[in-house]
């Protein structure tokens, strides 16, 4: 299944590999440092037709720009690699970076997973800093409003379904007290009763 974009526009799956996901944590995990900030799947400008798998942006003004590829056919498809940052990478399992090795330009970077086994150097922007600066934007915003829909759909769910089945649980452990302590007041009296409760 596969998600159409309008003409001119890039293509993609619908539903991740297992591999791409795990590609991407570990790239985040990778960059995630205090002074970076990064967002995935960034649109190149309004309407773009470019799409950076993986960006960041750091304090210093840098910006780095990663492709995820998982096969060969991947890493050979039409579909444009959009290094426009001031250093650029592609993510990719070992096996791959085995095959392709030679076909890697020398200013291109590569990780293998979280680990940089192949340092990119720095070229000047290819797109001007105010559209990369807009493009971040616009998709953390959309990725802030995803988290933000689905906090409200599913996670109070959730937290409600929590909340009931503790509810229950107190009412039940109240029910099982109250027998117990009738049971004893039956059988010893209320003043035996009463001292148990105390000792509780």
């Amino acid at each position: 299944m596969k998600v159409l974009y309008p003409r001119g526009k890039r293509r993609r799956a619908a539903i991740k590999t297992a591999e791409t996901e795990r590609l991407e944590r570990n790239i985040r995990s990778a960059t995630h440092k205090m002074g970076v900030y990064g967002c995935f799947e960034v649109t190149i400008g309004f309407h773009g037709s470019e799409r950076v798998d993986y960006i960041t942006y750091d304090t210093k003004g840098i910006w780095r720009c990663y492709e995820i590829k998982v096969s060969k056919q991947d890493f050979h498809s039409a579909a444009a690699k959009s290094f426009r940052g001031n250093y650029n990478y592609y993510v990719m399992p070992q096996n791959l970076y085995e095959t392709v090795i030679e076909e890697i330009p020398q200013h291109i970077g590569v990780y293998i997973g979280g680990v940089c086994v192949k340092k990119a150097k720095k070229q000047p922007l290819a797109v001007d800093e105010g559209i990369l600066k807009d493009s971040m934007i616009r998709s953390l915003f959309r990725d802030s409003d995803k988290l933000y829909k689905a906090g409200n759909e599913h996670l109070i769910d959730r937290l409600n379904t929590e909340i009931r089945t503790c509810r229950n649980r107190a009412s039940e452990a109240q029910r099982e007290y109250n027998r117990l302590y009738f049971a004893v007041m039956e059988k010893y009296g209320q003043a035996e009763a009463r001292a148990l409760s105390r000792e509780e």
